[in-house]
């Protein structure tokens, strides 16, 4: 195998902890609304209905604009809030989502060492708002050569035209290049159809029977891997 020249990197729940920014999003949100406390069963419900929304754009069931708005729906009509209000609550949720940053296993340290060593992307599939704040103020934004959100590209990982995108941006074969990510479906699956080495981080010990390369519980061991 060649050495590594680039990594793709994940954003939400790899370099950063989106569970404690959704979770910070929603209470405070919910009080600037007028809506009461937004309990922690009540953010379970909301994350799951979320995530469920998330599969669907992945499977091209449904756009983007269509999950960010039907997913407030949903979980509105459960606690009988006027699902009019999805569609405010929606463009309030975007900026408030980069006003909580929580780096996961030293990730700003980890970019920083490797920065100037290797091609360092982020690859994402939030929304052009969300991302553009978080990459902002965690100061990741800085550290990296490219940022390719899907919202921008045009299509979503794990669609391999979202990596012919990025790929005609880098000079490196596809075996020069990594993708490390915590989820199986876009990061692991994306890289797996695009032919890239996958990296999957899994502090949960979730485990999966992908045929991945890596699969790593914490990120400090991407700097073994990479051997710098």
């Amino acid at each position: 195998m060649s050495k590594i020249k680039v990594l793709l990197w994940d954003l939400d729940d790899t370099l950063i902890d989106f569970k404690k920014a959704e979770k910070a999003a929603l209470k405070s949100l919910f009080l600037d609304f007028g809506l009461g406390e937004c309990t922690a069963s009540m953010i379970e419900e909301y994350s799951a209905i979320n995530e469920s929304y998330w599969q669907k754009l992945e499977r091209k069931e449904l756009t983007k604009s269509e999950i960010l708005i039907k997913r407030f729906c949903d979980f509105f009509r459960l606690h009988g809030i006027d699902e009019n209000l999805a569609e405010s609550f929606n463009e309030a949720y975007q900026l408030r989502l980069g006003d909580t940053i929580v780096y996961r296993d030293d990730a700003l340290e980890i970019l920083k060492k490797i920065k100037g060593k290797l091609i360092q992307c982020i690859t994402t599939n939030g929304t052009l708002t969300a991302q553009t704040k978080k990459l902002e103020r965690s100061h990741i934004g800085e550290l990296v050569d490219h940022i390719y959100i899907s919202q921008v590209v045009g299509y979503e990982k794990p669609d391999t035209r979202f990596f012919d995108k990025v790929f005609e941006d880098l000079d490196a074969s596809k075996d020069e290049i990594m993708i490390i990510g915590d989820s199986l479906s876009s990061d692991m699956h994306g890289g797996i159809d695009s032919g890239i080495i996958t990296c999957f981080y899994d502090p949960n010990d979730k485990g999966t029977d992908l045929a991945i390369d890596h699969h790593i519980k914490d990120l400090h061991e991407v700097l073994d891997i990479i051997d710098i």
